[in-house]
């Protein structure tokens, strides 16, 4: 059973939601993600997303572009990426970790290295942004191999025909994006998920991750209550570049925030009128 896996069964055996950060990987500087992360599991993230930085990442709104290139100011390649993750796992044995980026680093590295390395790092997941499962056999291979979850995007537009496919193709969870758009897009339908979702759930039993547009503890509340986990990225990487500059302070703002999000998460649904 992988660790992705294990985190949801045990989550659902607690009646838990996860909740699923994403930092870039390297910002605001590569010797702080392996705290940054410690700082996020310890006020309550269940699984964390690493991004790997890229030079041209398009499914990516203006916030995670900025990040992903102070990243790479930093020097900030796909080998320190397995770095961080070594050393975030010297101390944390639990939390999942996936990778989150673009197809071009990984063949860059070939899929072989870049899926053993991942293995050698502690990394539990990897999710290609620009990789459709029909033309990703090669890599698929190459995660299964290792044991490596591969995670799949599920959008707005995604016909039914489709969902089966892609879930098939995948394991651990899925990534249902809300929006039509870039991350950090506005104004999420939460009426408009639940009905995606509601489809998806009678194609596949993995568990369904929902991202893009969610911003803050009401908003991460009312989507955790029709999903299987919420994941917050443009929000949590924009409070990273507005405190970068004082660590202390910047751990101390990242773990209130996602501690927020615990709470709402964990919290009973509010009784009706």
């Amino acid at each position: 059973m992988s660790r992705i896996q294990a985190c949801f069964n045990a989550l659902r055996r607690r009646h838990r939601k996860a909740l699923i950060p994403f930092i870039t990987a390297g910002d605001p500087a590569p010797d702080l993600s392996a705290e940054l992360m410690r700082a996020l599991a310890g006020a309550g993230a269940d699984l964390i997303e690493l991004g790997i930085p890229f030079s041209d990442p398009m499914a990516d709104g203006p916030v995670i572009q900025r990040a992903s290139e102070r990243a790479l100011a930093k020097s900030t390649h796909t080998d320190t990426v397995f770095e961080i993750v070594s050393a975030f796992r010297r101390s944390d044995q639990d939390t999942p970790v996936v990778l989150m980026g673009y197809l071009n680093p990984i063949e860059v590295m070939g899929y072989e290295r870049f899926a053993g390395r991942a293995a050698e790092a502690g990394v539990d997941g990897v999710l290609v942004v620009d990789m459709p499962p029909e033309e990703s056999g090669a890599l698929l291979d190459a995660l299964k191999t290792r044991r490596l979850d591969p995670i799949f995007l599920l959008s707005p537009t995604t016909r039914d025909e489709r969902l089966a496919r892609i879930c098939a193709a995948g394991s651990g969870y899925v990534y249902y994006v809300s929006l039509k758009g870039v991350t950090g897009s506005d104004r999420l339908d939460v009426e408009r998920v639940a009905k995606k979702l509601r489809r998806i759930r009678a194609k596949t039993d993995l568990p369904i991750g929902v991202g893009f547009g969610i911003k803050d503890a009401a908003t991460a509340s009312a989507v955790g209550q029709i999903s299987d986990a919420v994941i917050i990225g443009s929000a949590l990487v924009e409070l990273i570049a507005e405190h970068a500059e004082n660590t202390a302070r910047l751990k101390q703002e990242i773990a209130a925030f996602i501690g927020a999000m615990r709470q709402a998460l964990d919290a009973p649904p509010a009784a009706g009128p």
